[in-house]
Order: C-alpha cells, then sequence, then structure tokens
C-alpha cells in the first residue's frame, strides 16, 4: 500500500513537473511571438505613417541602437546592485574590443538598415516573403567563405524557398503594389542576415562568448557609424524641419521601438535556452505565417491563392531545410558514437 502510495506520488509529481515545464514553454514561445511581431508592426509604423510622416529611416534605426545601448548600461547596473535578481555581464567601452568587433558592426548596421528600409517600402504581409532568402544566402555564403557545401536535400529546400519569392514578387506586381526598392533592401537584408551569423561565430571569443556584450558592441560602434551616414543622407535636414520633434508621443513611440528592438535578443535568447535552435527556427517560421495573416487581416485586403502560395512555399521551405539540417546535426552527432562502438566490437572488447 505505501508503495502504490509512493509510486502514485512520484507519478503525481512528475505530471506537475511536466505540466508546470509545458506551461514555461507556452509563455517563453508566446512571449516571442508578442515581441516579434509587435516590433514588426511597430517599426513599419514608425517609418511608414501618414501620422507621423518622418522620412529618416537611418536616424530610426541610429535611436533604436541609442536605446539599445542605455538599456545594456541599465541592466548592468542593476545586475551590480542586485546580482541575485538580475543576470547581466558587466560592460564598459573597450576601444580594443571595439575595433575588433568593427566588421562585424559595419555588417550589423547593413542588417539592421536594410531591414528597416525593406519595411518602409514593402506592407507587413509581404515582408517575409520580401526577405526570404537569407536561407538561400546561408548555404551560398557558407560555401563560398568557408568552403562548407551542402546536402541536395537543403539545396532542394532553397529551390522551393527561391520558386516562393519569385512567385510572390510577381503576384505583388500583379497586384499593383511591387515595391521594387523594397525587393533590392530586402534581398540586401538577407545577404547581411546571412554574413551577420557567420561574422558572430568568428568574434564571439572575443567576447568571451557573451551575446549581451556583442550586442552591446555592436550598438555602440552602430551609433559612432551611423552618424555620418545620417550627415550623407540628408536626414539632419528632414529632422531640423520635423514638426514633432518636441512631441513626447514620438519619443515615447521611438523609445518604445528601442526596447523592442532590445527586448527581441533577450526572448530569442530565452527560447533557445527552454526549447532548442532546431525549436526557435521552427517557432519563427510559424511565427511569420501568423504575422502575415495578422496583416493582411489588419490592412483588410484580399489576396490572390496564387499570393498565398507563394507565402506557404517559402514557409515550407524555410520549415523544410530547418528540419533536414536539424537531421544532418544529429547524425553527425550520432557518428562518432558508432565508429566508437564499431571500434569496440572489432577488437573483441
Amino acid at each position: 500500500m505505501a508503495l502504490m502510495q509512493s509510486d502514485s506520488l512520484d507519478q503525481e509529481g512528475k505530471t506537475d513537473s511536466f505540466l508546470m515545464k509545458a506551461i514555461k514553454i507556452a509563455l517563453v514561445v508566446a512571449l516571442y511571438w508578442f515581441i516579434s511581431i509587435t516590433m514588426v508592426f511597430l517599426n513599419k509604423y514608425l517609418l511608414d505613417s501618414p501620422a507621423l510622416k518622418l522620412d529618416a529611416p537611418l536616424f530610426v534605426t541610429f535611436f533604436q541602437c541609442f536605446v539599445t545601448v542605455g538599456l545594456c548600461w541599465c541592466m548592468s547596473l542593476l545586475s551590480r546592485l542586485c546580482p541575485t535578481s538580475v543576470e547581466f555581464p558587466s560592460v564598459k567601452l573597450d576601444l580594443k574590443m571595439s575595433r575588433e568587433i568593427l566588421p562585424l558592426s559595419v555588417v550589423f548596421i547593413g542588417m539592421i538598415t536594410f531591414n528597416n528600409l525593406c519595411l518602409k517600402y514593402v506592407g507587413v504581409a509581404f515582408y517575409n516573403v520580401g526577405r526570404s532568402l537569407t536561407t538561400v544566402f546561408n548555404v551560398l555564403m557558407s560555401y563560398l567563405i568557408i568552403k562548407q557545401t551542402t546536402s541536395s536535400y537543403a539545396l532542394l529546400c532553397c529551390g522551393v524557398i527561391i520558386g516562393g519569392f519569385w512567385l510572390g514578387v510577381d503576384q505583388e506586381g500583379a497586384a499593383g503594389s511591387l515595391s521594387w526598392t523594397g525587393i533590392m533592401f530586402g534581398v540586401l537584408a538577407s545577404l547581411c542576415v546571412s554574413l551577420n551569423a557567420i561574422y558572430t561565430k568568428k568574434v564571439m571569443p572575443v567576447v568571451d562568448g557573451s551575446i549581451w556584450k556583442l550586442t552591446y558592441y555592436n550598438n555602440v560602434n552602430a551609433c559612432f557609424l551611423f552618424i555620418p551616414l545620417i550627415v550623407v543622407f540628408g536626414e539632419f535636414k528632414t529632422l531640423f524641419y520635423f514638426d514633432k520633434l518636441d512631441s513626447w508621443y514620438f519619443w515615447g513611440m521611438m523609445t518604445l521601438g528601442g526596447v523592442f528592438g532590445f527586448a527581441i535578443g533577450y526572448v530569442t535568447g530565452l527560447q533557445i535556452k527552454f526549447t532548442s535552435p532546431l525549436t526557435h527556427n521552427v517557432s519563427g517560421t510559424a511565427k511569420a505565417c501568423a504575422q502575415t495573416v495578422l496583416a493582411v487581416i489588419y490592412s483588410e485586403d484580399t489576396k490572390s491563392l496564387l499570393w498565398w502560395t507563394s507565402n506557404l512555399m517559402v514557409l515550407a521551405g524555410s520549415f523544410a531545410y530547418t528540419w533536414v539540417k536539424g537531421l544532418e546535426m544529429k547524425k553527425l552527432q550520432q557518428d562518432p558514437q558508432t565508429k566508437s562502438t564499431t571500434a569496440k566490437n572489432d577488437s573483441g572488447i
């Protein structure tokens, strides 16, 4: 009787533990979706809202980087004051470290700038397709830079993504809402996202593997590099004549955009921690689908069957690529164990 009761309690405890873990994962994934989707819509509002009428995408991006630097300082200070409650690395400006990270920061600037410019010229509904070539560029850049080959199954997935991209471009053109400028920025953003991932791996040892230190130095460098760009592209003049510089609402929305930009880094790491990199990629693909549907509903658009097909092709290709790469990584992890077992059997052990 006592044994049965003990087993019952153990089983109940395991059930409760599993339930709590499932609830935590669901909350983390929901938080990632909320912050990621809200950030896209918020950036679209800041970059292309008739209410603001601010044609200064570089300044908007610069300000978001500035807010991120400020938040890194605040989190570092809180970590020192409340070490048991807040965990954040100590950040300070090290010019040598900043200089070593500079090449990555140039790519980082291209990534966030072209992302925002793509969002400025295309609708949120088409944004996912407009910058969907990141996976394709990952394969291409991995081969050109580190000579890493890709399996035929992964290449087939890339082919589906490219097909979905071109079908989407064709359907946007047929609907009369195609922006070649937005498409160009989307392609450049995809290229920079791919390069950013590759260069991040190279410079991670410089910051002792800390993603938050890398975030801090990337955004510090970006703040300095954006200033001459803002001057060259004449955005200081645009800001000088902007009639809402004294508006609390404007600066509040700008700061909110920066906070969400900082938060997306945190919730991305949180989702990977509570799930896995593979699950994170699957979640990101599903989030992109939900984001597209929400954008179509919000804008009250009517899209053709082929337009939806292009989105499904991009999402299916991205999901399939993630799945294929996951299987390949799992096989690579198992191969050394298989070889070791084979060697033991051959030696008679």
